[in-house]
């Protein structure tokens, strides 16, 4: 099972086709994480794992050994949190060990909430590369006024690191769920409310989280004037910069109502870059037709060759450290030194782990080995082969030629001479489970018919005398019973009773759509309310593009039959 789930996590990376792969939601904690997540042949990872909600949140970044390598690695936006193995906070951290862009103190006291309780739940990982600052991120959806204090603090945050990076110089590359649709273009719930009228498109953009997340962005609608230490855009929508006004560009569909079909949905996942990126880049898009999730993926795609200081160069000798690569080529061979503190790798229940490949890939050690000598196997030629074999306490196991006397195999008595013996009572054992259980035997059989070595026949009682003036009775024999009321009783067919019972518990058919004449979905009422709880039936097709149930087209139609009102005789 572990193998065919590590082809299929070689599998993903091999059809998304990337060298940096970014998740959000990963929705695990770190007892969670297995080998198959960490230990990916030719990648490194990088988790944010939510510290006190159970399955929420999470983000990772696994970037390819062949191609890049991070010089640094955080956790969170406010550089609060600490290294691995370190109470010193990134923030804290010496300058050549930082990635810088912290929020001030400034800043963080204009929040409403502490900056450790916004990096808790495992919404960002940060990595540095020579060429730029990744920031990989899952920003808080707009779910209930009860979180709008935690959302608005982290989009806050969110701004002012990005920000505070661009003022030192360094490019920034941010992508992940940002939760936020951008304008009305890039959600079909807006375009539908502005076509009935019930929103304006001003109204929708200046939203709190809309209107500070436009503000970050180049050609963002802002209404009225911007906010303090906003007033420049910094960052470009990449996936617009290829494709400017392409409607239907969406990234997530509610599950609930099937909207995926009908694509029926919003962009709020993004890849944005910098304003000193902006041709960096030979193509971006979205990855609609990948399935096995709400969302899609959003990717970008580097030109081989960028404009770095005056120059053009290769990619990959800005995403390594420097001397790695050279004009494209690699220098210097990949090897465990050059992970971080922050890689998954590293975490003490993976760390010092070798996969399979691994074993056979590794190159001899040049320092004093135990020879080792391996007999030939069916005829094939082989050459002695040195290597280290360590066993426990720094002792070396080595083969011998003679193998060791098998034990002395004791004699034991056999079990049907021996008397059984009966646990003590408590937890029963696993083969247990497995035996049938003796039936209580029938009075009849309380006589053994075969007397046994063990039988002691039953010694008979003392005869007493009989007195004279006793007489003995006997009852009177039973007088035959009348079975004419039996024979009269109804003769029950065991095959109609069984039909009978199957109506009885047979699931009743569902109702037929009147658009298109096929069987409804049952679902229940969530909205709370007097019909919470209450199931009802549906047309099964999914939502059309424009949102609503619809006559006469391919799309849902306008079924709605309660499941209390249906009755299919």
């Amino acid at each position: 099972m572990a193998r065919e789930t590590d082809l299929r996590e070689q599998a993903m990376f091999d059809i998304l086709e990337a060298d940096i792969v970014v998740f959000q939601e990963t929705k695990i904690q770190r007892k969670d994480l297995r080998d198959d997540m960490v230990l990916v042949p030719g990648w490194d990872c990088y988790f944010s794992l939510p510290r006190i909600k159970k399955g929420y949140s999470g983000v990772a970044i696994y970037t390819r050994n062949a191609t890049c390598a991070p010089i640094r690695a955080e956790e969170g936006l406010t550089g609060m949190l600490c290294p691995p193995n370190s109470s010193v906070p990134f923030r804290d951290l010496p300058d050549d060990q930082q990635i810088g862009g912290y929020p001030t103190i400034e800043q963080l006291s204009q929040l409403e909430l502490d900056a450790t309780t916004l990096d808790s739940e495992g919404r960002c990982v940060i990595l540095e590369f020579p060429a730029f600052v990744l920031i990989g991120v899952y920003c808080p959806a707009n779910r209930d006024e009860s979180r709008d204090s935690f959302r608005h603090s982290f989009l806050d945050v969110f701004d002012a690191r990005i920000r505070n990076l661009v003022a030192l110089g360094k490019r920034v590359f941010v992508t992940g769920d940002i939760n936020i649709s951008r304008g009305e273009i890039d959600a079909a719930h807006a375009a539908e409310a502005i076509r009935k009228g019930t929103t304006t498109d001003d109204e929708f953009v200046s939203t709190p989280a809309r209107r500070l997340f436009n503000q970050l962005l180049v050609s963002g609608k802002v209404l009225g004037p911007r906010d303090d230490g906003r007033e420049q855009p910094v960052l470009y929508d990449i996936c617009r910069l290829f494709h400017p006004n392409r409607r239907g560009m969406y990234t997530c569909w509610e599950q609930r109502i099937n909207a995926r079909p009908g694509n029926y949905g919003s962009r709020i996942d993004y890849v944005l870059c910098s304003l000193d990126m902006q041709d960096w880049f030979s193509d971006a898009n979205i990855q609609e037709g990948l399935m096995g999730s709400d969302h899609c993926p959003v990717y970008a795609i580097f030109k081989d060759f960028v404009p770095y200081n005056g120059n053009q160069v290769n990619i990959c000798d800005l995403m390594n450290p420097s001397g790695v690569f050279r004009d494209g080529e690699r220098q210097v061979e990949y090897t465990p030194k050059f992970l971080l503190p922050l890689s998954g790798r590293l975490i003490p229940e993976f760390d010092k782990r070798r996969s399979i490949k691994d074993m056979f890939s590794r190159k001899p050690s040049t320092v004093e080995t135990a020879s080792v000598s391996v007999e030939p196997f069916n005829g094939a030629t082989t050459s002695p082969i040195s290597n280290q074999l360590q066993g426990p306490k720094g002792t070396v196991r080595k083969r011998t030629d003679r193998a060791d006397p098998p034990p002395p195999v004791k004699r034991t008595k056999s079990m049907t001479t021996q008397t059984p013996i009966t646990s003590a009572p408590g937890q029963q054992t696993l083969r247990g489970f497995f035996k049938s259980k003796n039936t209580a035997p029938e009075a009849s059989q309380d006589i053994p018919n075969k007397p046994s070595d063990s039988f002691i026949p039953p010694t008979p009682a003392p005869s007493v005398p009989k007195p004279d003036n006793i007489e003995t009775t006997f009852p009177n024999p039973p007088e035959p019973v009348d079975t004419s009321l039996e024979e009269n009783d109804p003769i029950f067919d065991p095959i109609a009773s069984k039909e009978d019972w199957s109506k009885l518990f047979t699931k009743k058919p569902p109702p037929q759509c009147e658009g298109h004449q096929e069987a409804c979905v049952r679902m229940t009422t969530k909205k709370p309310g007097i019909n919470c709880g209450r199931a009802f039936w549906i047309c099964p097709r999914p939502l059309g593009p424009s949102g609503n149930k619809e006559r006469g087209t391919q799309w849902r139609c306008p079924t709605f039959i309660w499941a209390s009102d249906w009755n299919s005789s």
